[in-house]
């Protein structure tokens, strides 16, 4: 499972499909490639590599200027530090945004029929498809910048709606996060739609003869803020639970039980009420696309999730319209068997992440240091892997030094199997190690990754000041250096790192450490 010998290892390179990686033995690809990967990714590849050649032939004199924007124009931005750097989307961005363009502008998709059409596996079916209404999955290693392919799609379907006259896109936007760790950071980007200017998502006024900016007029709702004051040009920031949970107050510090407070509640498939009422506010807007961050979340039929966008679409339908798009990106698409989403379109694998530089490698201790590892006969954790959390803290002290060359940190994150164990850990680190002591935080989670301070008696103010400095990890002034947590997390944590100049997102994620 080799990566081809011609894989570029610039992120930013186009990648030719006749190099990509797939799960199999080199000798193979001729034959078996195409079998071994998302069904409709190979044929896919190969007709937006048509289309980007073409010049993006097919293509909406909006599409096709915000393809050339994005992705042929010179980008020079201003840095932190007062200089000037060139901004590029990695290939893996662009090559979403273009698939997902060429499938609507150029192949009119309406339906999974429509999809079907692109299938290499030969066994692919109708029934394998849930919903009705278009709906597009990208697979992206995490880390490797989803927000900005829905910040890219949400742009792309705000200006085709507005510029082409018979477009069934939309200009209202239902963006929906896992749970409330991730639903802040999509908030920080998105707060007075920041992203979308600090980055070159909008081109300039005078491009292609639109005044851009000046029409790119939205609203931002978040949670139960969702009031809509107009039927066009809004955004409706929310986590899952939010859509489908059936409590009428929702989750507070004070709770006994406050796992819900961080993260949001899991999908049950017990019911279709919300604290905020998505019918009410359909029924007072005719259009509305769906962008779905970490879609794994929702991937069965008969969860509330599922169940609450299809009565939307439904009730777009009663007036007329319909559910414009649903665009999902995760690193996971796959159903509780295993088997992937169909609906997939375009495939940035971890190997191909990795390989890039994108995300970093899993940093493992030399063969020799390894071998002197022993666990100890013991029913206190930290005497029983003494060993194992001694060698890390020496590994992490050498990416310290380094990253602090650069004016940056490093995080040594230690992960354990239940809450007590975090407990037993940080008050080891912090006992043997003086530059760790008053430097752990320690974020009691289940081992599913749901946060949990049920058994702490953590006061409100504590609690609220948790979720603070967990958000702020990477922070150059936060005091912490490790964070103890259980063995499993759901989403992963983003930890921002500075290498010879350029930021770089890295987003520690049980995937990586499974699937290298």
């Amino acid at each position: 499972m080799a990566l081809h010998p011609d894989f570029p290892d610039s992120p930013h390179a186009i990648l030719d499909p006749a190099t990509r990686w797939f799960p199999a033995d080199e000798a193979l690809r001729d034959t078996t490639m195409d079998k071994l990967m998302p069904p409709l990714v190979p044929q896919l590849r190969r007709k937006v590599k048509e289309f980007r050649e073409s010049g993006y032939v097919g293509a909406t004199d909006t599409s096709k200027s915000l393809l050339n924007w994005w992705f042929n124009t010179p980008h020079l931005l201003e840095q932190a530090n007062g200089e000037t750097a060139q901004f590029q989307y990695y290939f893996a961005q662009r090559e979403a945004l273009e698939t997902i363009l060429y499938l609507y502008d150029v192949v009119g998709v309406q339906d999974k029929f429509d999809l079907m059409r692109f299938d290499s596996s030969g066994a692919v079916s109708a029934g394998m498809f849930d919903e009705t209404w278009r709906r597009f999955v990208v697979k992206m290693a995490t880390g490797t910048g989803k927000t900005k392919v829905m910040s890219l799609a949400l742009a792309w379907s705000f200006y085709h709606k507005l510029y082409e006259p018979e477009s069934e896109l939309s200009r209202n936007f239902l963006v929906i996060a896992p749970n409330i760790i991730v639903l802040d950071r999509i908030y920080k980007d998105f707060q007075g739609l920041r992203i979308f200017f600090e980055d070159p998502v909008i081109p300039d006024n005078g491009v292609d003869g639109r005044n851009w900016r000046d029409d790119f007029q939205l609203t931002l709702h978040v949670q139960d803020e969702a009031r809509v004051t107009r039927p066009t040009g809004n955004i409706f920031l929310t986590n899952i639970h939010r859509v489908y949970s059936g409590e009428d107050i929702p989750p507070s510090p004070d709770d006994e039980n406050t796992m819900d407070y961080f993260l949001g509640k899991r999908p049950t498939g017990a019911t279709t009420d919300s604290k905020v009422d998505l019918g009410m506010i359909v029924r007072d807007i005719d259009e509305l696309m769906v962008l779905n961050d970490e879609a794994h979340h929702i991937h069965d039929s008969s969860l509330a999730w599922f169940k609450s966008i299809e009565d939307i679409h439904n009730r777009l339908l009663q007036k007329g319209g319909a559910l414009s798009l649903q665009v999902d990106v995760t690193a996971t698409p796959k159903h509780n068997n295993g088997a992937i989403f169909v609906q997939t379109v375009a495939d940035y694998p971890l190997v191909e992440a990795i390989s890039q530089n994108v995300v970093k490698h899993p940093v493992l201790p030399d063969a020799p240091s390894r071998a002197k590892l022993a666990e100890r006969q013991s029913a206190k954790y930290t005497e029983k892997y003494a060993d194992y959390i001694h060698l890390g803290v020496i590994e992490w002290r050498k990416a310290y030094q380094e990253h602090e060359k650069m004016g940056k940190k490093s995080i040594l994150f230690i992960m354990t199997d239940d809450t007590r164990n975090c407990d037993d850990v940080a008050e080891y680190l912090e006992g043997n190690y003086p530059e760790l002591r008053g430097a752990v935080l320690v974020i009691h989670t289940k081992n599913n990754g749901e946060i949990s301070e049920a058994a702490s008696g953590k006061a409100k103010e504590e609690l609220e000041k948790l979720r603070k400095e967990a958000n702020e990890i990477d922070e150059a002034d936060s005091p912490y250096k490790a964070i103890i947590s259980v063995m499993v997390l759901k989403e992963g944590w983003d930890v921002r790192e500075e290498i010879k100049g350029k930021l770089k997102v890295r987003k520690i994620h049980p995937e990586q450490l499974l699937s290298v």
